[in-house]
């Protein structure tokens, strides 16, 4: 063998041998972790009691929504909030949702009376989200659930905002 040919060869078996060094040394430093402290991803689904009790402690518990009172803008009428906020599940009936007009479906919640609707769009029922504190004030939550209601068979007054002395 000349010597251009015992150098290819040797590049070669240095090659192999550094290829399998890295790939060992991988695998073991990848075992190492996982078996010392590494463990599982971060995001991933905790795998043991004590991850199960550290997740269920740092839990989220609640949030703060902060929104600037719009005092600047006239009040939204019934219909109006019912089209921007109501209408995506009221309008065919998503998750169990009365449907907007259908006297049958709105018939037994009428009866519940019109605090016990506006308390239940307030802070939700069912699947439906609370829908204070979003776009909406309060009363023009109000608004909507007296529109949807008499859609629906009710005889209830769109309520007004109270009189300041």
């Amino acid at each position: 063998m000349n010597a251009p040919q015992q150098n290819a060869s040797g590049s070669a078996s240095h090659s192999t041998t550094f290829f399998l060094l890295a790939t060992a040394a991988g695998i073991g430093l990848s075992i190492a972790l996982i078996l010392f402290g590494g463990g599982a991803p971060s995001g991933s689904v905790p795998s043991t009691t004590g991850d199960l009790a550290k997740a269920q402690r740092l839990q989220k518990v609640g949030s703060v929504t902060l929104r600037a009172e719009q005092k600047d803008r006239p009040l939204a009428n019934g219909e109006a909030v019912f089209k921007a906020q109501c209408a995506a599940c009221h309008a065919s009936g998503i998750s169990g949702a009365p449907v907007f007009g259908n006297a049958a479906e709105w018939g037994p919640r009428l009866g519940q009376g019109f605090e016990a609707l506006v308390q239940a769009a307030l802070h939700g029922k069912g699947a439906m989200s609370p829908q204070s504190g979003g776009q909406f004030s309060d009363l023009e939550i109000a608004r909507g659930v007296a529109y949807m209601a008499n859609a629906g068979g009710g005889k209830f007054d769109e309520p007004e905002p109270a009189q300041s002395n």
